[in-house]
């Protein structure tokens, strides 16, 4: 497999990440601050960012380096809320 081949199945397989994740929390099956759906989020995201930053389309790398911020943050979030008594 080459380099641009395993770059483009990531970058694809990162926007059905995020698709299926809209779709799901959309028709009410996720809720906004659930772990799969921040998951699905941070995966979705690390997938584009190695695609546009290879492809060095960085306007989109920056959008989904943030968006793996907020995930991030809000699945530290949710683990600290259900480690309090």
């Amino acid at each position: 497999m080459t380099l641009n081949l395993f770059v483009d199945i990531l970058g694809w397989a990162g926007a059905v990440a995020l698709l299926v994740a809209y779709a799901l929390i959309s028709r009410g099956h996720f809720l906004g601050h659930s772990v799969r759906y921040q998951i699905l989020n941070v995966f979705g995201s690390l997938g584009l960012i190695v695609n546009t930053a290879y492809y060095r389309a960085y306007p989109s790398t920056f959008v989904n380096v943030v968006w793996i911020g907020i995930g991030a943050y809000t699945l530290y979030r949710v683990s600290a809320k259900s480690k309090t008594p």
